[in-house]
C-alpha cells in the first residue's frame, strides 16, 4: 500500500506504463471490436493488478503537497448536481503515468471502431493517427481541462444514467476500470448500461466487473443494422445503488472538456 504520511508516488513507475501500452496493444482486438459492434461494450479482464487498482483509490484521499502540482482540478458532490449520490474528482494536467498510459493506449485500437461505427452513422468525422494531435484539436476548440476521472461512492450512493460528453469534439469510445473489489470492499454498485433504439423501450444490461477489470463503451451512440438499413442506438451509463462497503472507480475519456 501506499505510504500516506510522505508524498504520493506515481501509481506506475515508467517501466510498468511500457508494459501496460504492450498489454492493451496485445488484446484480443478482434473479440473486442466483435462485443462493442454487438453490444455497445467490451468487458476487459484483469486490466490492472490489485496493488495498482489500490495505489489509484488511495490518490483520492491522499495527502498533498502543497508546492506541487494540484493532482486534481475539481471535485464533483454528485447530489448538488442531481447527478446521483457519490462523488468524484478530476485529474488535473499532469496525468498520472498510468492514466495518461490507458488514454494513449487505448486510442490507436479503438479509433479503428470509431471511423467503422461513424462511416456506417454516416457522421463526416475522422480521427487523427497520434493521440496527441487528437488532443491539440480538442485544445485549439477550447476543450483544455482533462476529463479522467477517481470517482467514490460509499453506502446508498449511485450514479444516474448520463453520458459523458463535454464539447464539440468528443471521442465516441471511453473506458472505466473498476479499484474495489465485490464482495470484499462494497456490495451492490453494478456498472449499468442502457440503448434505446427508435419506437422501441429502453434495455438495460450489468457488466459484471472485479477489481482490475475495464470495460470499454460507447460515449453517446452507436449503429445498428436493421431491416431499413442502420440507426443509432443511444447509449448511457450509470452506477447501481451500493448496499454496503466503499467502491472507487477510474474513469478514462479520451476528449477534454471546455
Amino acid at each position: 500500500m501506499l505510504d500516506l504520511s510522505a508524498e504520493i508516488p506515481a501509481p506506475i513507475a515508467p517501466a510498468q506504463s511500457i508494459t501496460l501500452a504492450a498489454r492493451i496493444g496485445g488484446l484480443a482486438w478482434d473479440a473486442l471490436r466483435e462485443s462493442l459492434d454487438a453490444r455497445g461494450y467490451a468487458q476487459i479482464d484483469g486490466l490492472l493488478d490489485a496493488k495498482t487498482c489500490r495505489d489509484l483509490a488511495a490518490l483520492y484521499d491522499a495527502p498533498h503537497d502543497a508546492n506541487a502540482a494540484p493532482r486534481f482540478r475539481s471535485r464533483v458532490v454528485m447530489a448538488r448536481h442531481g447527478f446521483g449520490r457519490g462523488e468524484y474528482q478530476y485529474f488535473a494536467y499532469p496525468l498520472p503515468p498510468v492514466v495518461a498510459t490507458l488514454r494513449e493506449a487505448f486510442y490507436a485500437p479503438l479509433r479503428e471502431v470509431a471511423h467503422r461505427w461513424y462511416r456506417a452513422m454516416g457522421i463526416d468525422i475522422r480521427y487523427p493517427p497520434l493521440y496527441a494531435d487528437f488532443l491539440a484539436r480538442c485544445h485549439a476548440a477550447g476543450q483544455v481541462r482533462p476529463t479522467p476521472l477517481l470517482l467514490r461512492y460509499g453506502v446508498d450512493d449511485y450514479n444516474c444514467l448520463h453520458q459523458d460528453l463535454y464539447g464539440e469534439h468528443v471521442f465516441p469510445l471511453q473506458v472505466a476500470i473498476l479499484l474495489s473489489e465485490p464482495g470484499e470492499d462494497f456490495e451492490g454498485g453494478e456498472f449499468v448500461l442502457t440503448e434505446q433504439r427508435p419506437r422501441m423501450q429502453s434495455r438495460a444490461e450489468v457488466v459484471p466487473l472485479r477489481r482490475g477489470d475495464a470495460v470499454v463503451f460507447a460515449v453517446h451512440h452507436r449503429p445498428v443494422q436493421g431491416t431499413r438499413g442502420v440507426y443509432r442506438v443511444n447509449l448511457r451509463h450509470g452506477v447501481s445503488r451500493l448496499r454496503a462497503g466503499h467502491r472507487h472507480t477510474l474513469g478514462v475519456i479520451l476528449h477534454d472538456a471546455l
